[in-house]
């Protein structure tokens, strides 16, 4: 690289194929942005000091010469960042089932926002009169209640930033073949945001919990009427009634006017539009916990009621259909979570797994919530393979896709977790591959579903 000499890079490398010291640019006080080249130096002071060329260049921007819009009562993104959006797919026959992805690879940080959070529907979104809906809690309780939202909304609330996967998130990944959508457009049925609600134990001790009660049942207020079964033990240890999602009322396509949160599991357990909690001595064994959810293992076993969705990463840039236009300084960047806590560190390859360096974390460092990840590489302009690899605080290690289908098999639809590889060519585009030795199966040696979560 120009501008950085050969003495300089190998100082910093920590692996093989250029992936540097994590904490080189916060030292050497250099920035940088996302798959982009850094600025020349010299660039920089010619244009600072050719007054002429700024004057010419200050006439052409508009903006700066008239009066700018009027005051909103909502702002909306720019109209230059209209390419950010959810990728909706549905079903055709029923257009109020399916699923729209977060562009995680046009997005940085680790909030979503709300108007980007995935969505699962199973029969549209309803559009609920808050003002007419109710929340009954009953089954094996002292005595039944019911709470309006006005109710609700009197409660002291607390909040807590966590992530939300369904169970179904990268099921692609179960495909024979790599997907060739963006990171975002297989991986996006995830999206970390700040909730604020009731912890549902307040309203389950104002309620009294059975002894005899063994599991919750969720029911949402949609006209799929969804539900779902949890551990009573679960309900009473983190799970809360959300209101508010960062800072503002829940959205309608996320649960209005509340919804179920239960921190760390698959998604289909955080309940939408939820109207009804029965507590039973057994789990209601839905469709969504039956035709669903129960995988066939190479044991002949049934794998049920998983709930916890593992650790994992996702590099978000560079990844596919990304170009790198020269040999140059990246940033290599993306996000990692775990249901079962904190994100203790995540490694990042360049090399196809040969060699690792592990990636900054970026703090705050939360328990369940997307924590986000970086380092520095040098790309020397040849093809490279890059991956991510978590470990949670439980010592929890992202399996690689080989290890994760053996261990499985090649029946499953849900709870996806492995390392996910992306090729940057000799010519700077980026793919999904999949390692060499797993290309070479067909379709039909895997059973794939037409439902998501």
């Amino acid at each position: 690289m120009d501008r950085i000499n050969d003495r300089y890079l190998k100082e910093n490398q920590v692996a093989e194929n250029g992936l540097l010291d994590r904490r080189l640019f916060l030292k050497k006080g250099l920035q940088f942005g996302v798959i982009t080249s850094l600025a020349s130096t010299a660039s920089l002071v010619s244009a600072k000091e050719n007054d002429d060329v700024l004057k010419k260049k200050s006439s052409d921007l508009t903006w700066m010469h008239e009066p700018g819009m009027p005051f909103s009562t909502y702002g909306q993104p720019s109209k230059f960042e209209d390419n950010v959006l959810r990728y909706p797919s549905v079903n055709e026959a029923v257009p109020g089932n399916g699923v729209s992805w977060t562009p995680l690879h046009l997005m940085e940080g680790v909030i979503t926002a709300n108007g980007l959070h995935f969505e699962r529907h199973h029969n549209g979104v309803p559009q609920i009169n808050p003002k007419k809906h109710r929340l009954l809690i009953h089954g094996l309780v002292k005595k039944d209640l019911i709470f309006t939202i006005d109710d609700l909304l009197r409660y002291p609330m607390q909040s807590k930033t966590c992530f939300i996967e369904c169970g179904g998130n990268s099921n692609a990944g179960w495909h024979s073949q790599p997907s060739m959508s963006e990171a975002g457009y297989f991986n996006g049925m995830a999206s970390c945001s700040e909730w604020t609600g009731i912890p549902l134990s307040v309203l389950l001790d104002e309620v009294g919990t059975s002894k005899k009660a063994k599991w919750l049942i969720a029911e949402g207020a949609d006209a799929f009427a969804m539900q779902a079964s949890i551990p009573i033990k679960k309900a009473l240890d983190d799970a809360f009634l959300a209101l508010y999602q960062n800072g503002e009322r829940i959205r309608p396509e996320n649960g209005y006017p509340v919804r179920l949160i239960v921190p760390g599991w698959e998604g289909v357990l955080n309940v939408k539009w939820l109207h009804r909690l029965k507590l039973t001595n057994r789990p209601v064994m839905a469709r969504n916990e039956t035709s669903r959810y129960t995988e066939l293992q190479p044991s002949g076993k049934a794998r049920m009621f998983t709930f916890v969705m593992e650790a994992k990463s996702l590099i978000t840039s560079p990844s596919a259909h990304m170009i790198l236009k020269q040999s140059d300084l990246y940033q290599i960047t993306g996000l990692a979570w775990s249901g079962r806590g904190k994100i203790k560190k995540v490694e990042v390859s360049a090399d196809d797994g040969n060699s690792w360096a592990e990636a900054e974390l970026q703090e705050p460092i939360l328990d369940r919530a997307f924590t986000r990840f970086r380092i520095p590489w040098h790309w020397n302009g040849k093809p490279a393979v890059l991956k991510s690899r978590a470990t949670d605080e439980t010592g929890y290690v992202q399996p690689e896709r080989k290890k994760l289908v053996m261990e499985r098999g090649r029946q499953g639809f849900f709870h996806y977790n492995a390392i996910i590889n992306w090729r940057v060519d000799g010519d700077g585009f980026v793919s999904h591959v999949y390692d060499k030795d797993e290309t070479k199966k067909t379709d039909s040696d895997i059973s794939i579903d037409s439902d998501w979560d």
